[in-house]
């Protein structure tokens, strides 16, 4: 059933003093089909989002899915494994159990996250409901921390209160069987965060790995038992807490950056050489990039020669948007203000 178009947000239009405006149409671009072209022809200015639309619900799509997978495969390797953990009375292997279990549920304030992005921008929320990824992966840090603080207390517990380890062999083969799991989950998670561009999915991903590592301490634990030194157990459900801190570091420094609306600056550069491509621009300034959920929105002022025309520099802001958004990966749209390369200035200070 096909799903309900969504209601157009806000145009972004820049105001140029008088000159010219910039406008934040999401126009497709790429893979036109002759009827999108035919249609662009008849309408050149039209500020129809419903493409840029397709694409962010596409995206949302894709993160949706991949998280429903990867919360199938990490909660089945983590019930596997609360299985094993009543055989082997392991407390490392019941530190990492508590971990899958809690990297299965950071699926469920992600999973709404993306829900919520899907939503119509509104009056009030002009720019929808995207910045509730940055809010769910700050959901998924405190999980991750609160995970670590679990371990740590069941480890330092084993160690004050010793308690023998069983079934060696099953033990090793909980840790196997834990290492697969979050490895590919991670693999999954990370590519398809990189890919639509979601910090949260990438940080969860990320988590996953560290998981994977720690599985395979489980089964370092269950050797250091079977050479003699039952106390190696709970040592490594201690390093397996250190190893979920790391990730904890990694992952809380990513969602911060996103936060405080960080772009890696390599795309500010790339968006200020697409601009500065475009024929008829003079000099590109104030270029501004932020995330809003797992889509790029960019604003810059351009300057242009002063002998154009207000509908000139209009076709001229309409054309670099398109290159923009063609150049940048992840750009959905661009607000751009036009302004004379003489005399802008003055009018600023003015």
């Amino acid at each position: 059933m096909a799903e309900p178009r969504r209601d157009r947000p806000q145009p972004e239009h820049g105001h140029g003093h008088g000159h010219a405006h910039g406008h934040a149409a999401g126009h497709g671009h790429g893979h036109e089909t002759w009827r999108s072209r035919l249609k662009h022809f008849f309408t050149p200015h039209s500020h129809d989002s419903a493409d840029r639309l397709d694409t962010a619900l596409e995206t949302s799509r894709r993160g949706i899915r991949a998280l429903i997978w990867s919360f199938v495969a990490l909660f089945g390797t983590a019930v596997v494994q609360l299985a094993l953990v009543a055989v082997t009375g392991s407390v490392a292997l019941l530190g990492d159990t508590i971990h899958n279990f809690a990297d299965a549920l950071t699926a469920l304030p992600l999973g709404i996250a993306f829900a919520l992005g899907r939503r119509a921008a509104t009056r009030r929320y002009t720019y929808g409901l995207g910045r509730a990824e940055d809010l769910a992966g700050v959901v998924v840090v405190l999980i991750i921390a609160g995970s670590a603080a679990l371990a740590a207390y069941e480890a330092i517990d084993r160690l004050l209160h010793p308690h023998p380890v069983q079934q060696l062999w099953v033990l090793a083969a909980a840790g196997v069987v834990g290492f697969a799991g979050n490895e590919l989950v991670a693999r999954y998670r990370i590519t398809v965060g990189r890919e639509i561009g979601s910090a949260a999915l990438v940080a969860d991903g990320l988590h996953a790995r560290t998981d994977g590592f720690t599985s395979l301490a489980v089964v370092l634990g269950a050797i250091g038992v079977a050479l003699g030194f039952p106390a190696a157990d709970p040592v490594i459900g201690l390093l397996i807490t250190v190893a979920i801190l790391f990730v904890l570091r990694d992952a809380a420094k990513e969602v911060f950056r996103r936060l405080m609306d960080a772009v890696d600056p390599a795309t500010v550069e790339l968006a200020e050489q697409a601009a500065a491509a475009v024929p008829g621009v003079e000099g590109v300034r104030e270029v501004r990039m932020r995330w809003i959920g797992h889509s790029l929105r960019a604003e810059l002022a351009v300057q242009v020669a002063n002998t154009l025309t207000v509908e000139q520099a209009h076709e001229l802001a309409h054309s670099l948007e398109h290159q923009l958004i063609a150049a940048v990966p992840r750009l959905t749209a661009a607000a751009v203000h036009v302004e004379p390369a003489v005399g802008a200035e003055a009018v600023h200070l003015g």
